[in-house]
């Protein structure tokens, strides 16, 4: 059964114990006999959606259960190093779910895996299983494998080709392991062959494809192929670093703005065709050009471009420290009186305090949620005033920062827009009366957050315990009595190992 069936047909009394199994004060003796008897649905929360205790971890990782273990392996909240415990476990069934990556909630996103663990899974998984690990792989191990004493990892490291040194590509051509150098081989032909545009025309598909897609992007195109694709597919040879300048100064004439737009983008762009493009009749051409590095602030207050709000401003995934902007070129976007250039440094986690300061009162709201999102020292006044003016779907993860405030939120509590008023339920002073009025809240998200608040009533929460809807969130309650956690195990049915 998917989780999705498996808590379908859970029933109140399990769902009750689902709501224990997710209470954060439930002792270790609870959840210990959660597991050992509770049902399907109990075991599946109980071991993917918390952090466990390090008693209850030992006892996951034995259990017979294949499935209770690879709720676990799913498990965001738990230690990497913790969930690496079942890198080898007996069944494939596991070890398939550990190598996928977990899924992402408002608050809390995947963290890598221990380098050691994902060595592991490369020199003993499967294909399939490996290309499902996603954001489980370190920068660090990625950067690192081309030069790994692993033959497997290195092996892997050959699929970054294009990023990778004249000196270590020798060395993989060189590579003592003979799957090494076949697929270094491999690569390297590809690659010799995108620099050679007689091989790029034999391999150019016909019909529109991924492969057509990418040969025109990125290899060398001879001058018959540039002067087909001028009139097919102009935009995917807009940017492609083969084609000539005086094709891309036809390009720059375009009728269509998205290839303008496209060219716009191109670092070696040229004086005369910047200068046309910085008065385009289109303004997604001149917002375009405006970010480019080759502008003086100068000239990039020349153009008339207008930069809009995002329906969206996403937390990014841990960067790669070799990827990130060095403290010169940080500054330099930073103090940008283009908002675009903010935004670019306002997301990078290790900008200076200094910078973390200045950026924190900018005038542009995509700059303050952005620095909301991704930096760990974003102030609490600009976290709680990014949440209140921003609306977009990852809005709630901004109460899961470091330092979003957890006090003097209870005024919120009769704002008209329900996410706000969720904010009340964050405070850990809220009046218990004020709580007991959110579980009637006309919103449902409201009232789950109430039905957990700690200063819920002890009457209410009882009460809720035999609400149909908010049951398992009043078991999930901290200020639940421990002996109210047994008391509802055993009216369950289960005794404990």
């Amino acid at each position: 059964m998917t989780p999705d069936e498996i808590w379908d047909t859970a029933g109140p009394a399990e769902r009750r114990l689902a709501g224990v199994a997710l209470n954060p004060t439930a002792p270790v003796d609870v959840l210990l006999r959660l597991l050992a008897g509770g049902p399907a649905a109990v075991r599946m929360v109980l071991c993917r959606d918390r952090v466990l205790p390090a008693p209850v971890v030992d006892a996951v990782v034995a259990h017979p259960d294949r499935n209770t273990r690879s709720f676990f392996a799913r498990n965001p909240y738990a230690d990497p190093e913790q969930r690496a415990r079942l890198v080898d476990d007996p069944e494939w069934f596991v070890r398939a779910h550990l190598a996928h990556e977990p899924r992402a909630d408002d608050v809390c996103l995947p963290r890598p895996l221990p380098d050691r663990t994902v060595v592991r899974m490369i020199k003993t998984y499967d294909d399939e299983s490996l290309s499902a690990l996603g954001r489980q792989v370190s920068p660090g191990l990625r950067r690192a494998m081309p030069t790994h004493p692993e033959a497997r990892v290195r092996l892997t490291g050959t699929s970054s080709w294009d990023s990778l040194t004249p000196a270590v590509r020798a060395a993989l051509l060189a590579d003592p392991d003979p799957a090494v150098r076949e697929a270094a081989a491999r690569n390297s032909r590809w690659h010799e062959r995108l620099r050679d545009p007689d091989a790029v025309r034999e391999e150019l598909p016909a019909h529109h494809c991924h492969a057509r897609t990418h040969l025109l992007m990125y290899g060398a195109l001879a001058p018959d192929v540039i002067a087909e694709a001028l009139s097919q597919n102009a935009w995917l040879i807009a940017g492609n670093t083969s084609t000539p300048a005086a094709t891309v100064g036809l390009l720059a004439g375009h009728p269509d703005p998205e290839v303008r737009a496209r060219v716009a983008q191109r670092p070696d762009l040229g004086p005369s065709e910047r200068r046309a493009l910085a008065v385009d009749p289109d303004p997604a051409v001149r917002l375009a050009l405006s970010v480019h590095p080759a502008l003086s602030e100068a000239q990039r207050a020349d153009i008339d471009y207008e930069v809009t709000q995002e329906t969206r401003y996403p937390h990014t995934p841990p960067y790669d420290p070799a990827s990130l902007p060095g403290q010169e070129e940080l500054r330099g976007l930073a103090g940008s009186a283009h908002p675009l250039l903010r935004r670019s440094a306002a997301g990078v986690p290790t900008l200076p305090a200094d910078l973390v300061a200045r950026l924190a009162d900018d005038t542009d709201l995509g700059v303050r949620v952005l620095l909301g999102q991704n930096h760990p020292d974003a102030p609490a006044a600009l976290l709680l005033r990014c949440f209140l003016e921003y609306t977009g779907p990852d809005r709630w993860h901004l109460t899961g920062r470091p330092r979003f405030p957890r006090t003097g939120l209870a005024g919120f509590a009769g704002d008209q827009d329900p996410e706000v008023r969720r904010l009340a339920l964050l405070d850990t002073g809220l009046a218990p009366d004020t709580a007991d009025r959110l579980t009637h809240d006309p919103d449902r998200r409201v009232r789950a957050d109430a039905a957990r608040h700690p200063r819920l009533p002890s009457d209410r929460i009882t009460a809720l315990l035999d609400d149909g809807e908010l049951a398992s969130l009043a078991a999930a309650n901290p200020a639940l009595p421990v002996a109210t956690m047994h008391r509802l195990i055993d009216e369950a049915g289960q005794h404990g190992a």
